[in-house]
């Protein structure tokens, strides 16, 4: 984030969707008021590229820690094709421990490395797609379109378990996030990847401007929900409850490329 922070001459940045520190691909970034978009981009499904190492073994699931390296026999092919296509569907697994999951607090991989105790509870994942792309032994490269929260790390470990052996992933892509793509660090409207219904205020703007109280009669959308409303100069997300109406963020300033 510091790069970021220089190159566009920001002081706050975030990032939506934690990227292992090995892996490389797509990373929405946003700067600024931005920040609090986060929670309504469409970033599902997620797809991502990986490799797994047959026959080596890490505490964390990828090359960062790897502490055995055994030699096993080649695999037949449909073997391996036939068990990522048994993941498919819903998949209840435990993440790695070397996570950003909080456990009391502390992140799980802090207390990994510090050699203490991790006890993570199971997670449910969606694997819509998952295929083979190519075995050059002992080396597994598959590709797995997935819900948002999915461990690639688990999947592989998973894999390596369905054959017998360890296994470790030596690589990790993530292809996209949603509609995010990588673009040589394109700049991109927010407004257009949002997650959210449309609404118009037919009222006074001045009324959002100042933050006053919306009257419901005002809204063309009168079904509760939360929805982006535009006006001249801003955008704002406001919800609807009974017949209250609730600023979510307010002022949200457009996008100039």
């Amino acid at each position: 984030m510091g790069y970021v922070k220089r190159k566009y001459g920001t002081k706050k940045v975030g990032f939506s969707g934690t990227l292992d520190p090995f892996a490389t691909g797509c990373l929405i970034v946003a700067t600024g008021q931005y920040t609090k978009l986060f929670q309504y981009l469409n970033k599902t499904p997620k797809s991502y590229k990986a490799t797994l190492w047959l026959g080596a073994n890490s505490p964390s699931l990828d090359i960062e820690k790897i502490d055995s390296i055994q030699e096993v026999s080649p695999f037949d092919e449909a073997k391996i094709s036939a068990i990522l296509s048994s993941l498919l569907g819903e998949l209840t697994y435990y993440p790695p421990k070397f996570c950003a999951k909080k456990i009391d607090g502390k992140r799980a991989y802090e207390l990994a490395r510090a050699g203490e105790e991790v006890a993570l509870k199971t997670i449910t994942s969606t694997i819509y797609d998952i295929k083979l792309l190519s075995y050059n032994h002992p080396f597994v490269h598959f590709e797995a379109t997935v819900s948002e929260g999915t461990y690639i790390r688990s999947l592989g470990a998973l894999i390596a378990d369905k054959l017998g052996v360890d296994g470790t992933l030596s690589s990790l892509h993530r292809v996209h996030e949603g509609q995010f793509y990588y673009d040589n660090e394109k700049a991109l409207d927010p407004f257009k990847y949002l997650a959210l219904p449309r609404n118009t205020y037919t009222g006074d703007e001045t009324y959002l401007a100042l933050g006053k109280k919306l009257d419901i009669a005002y809204f063309e959308q009168q079904e509760e929900g939360v929805y982006l409303v535009e006006t001249a100069a801003f955008y704002s997300i406001v919800e609807i409850v009974g017949s209250e109406v609730k600023y979510r963020f307010n002022r949200i300033p457009k996008f100039e490329a």
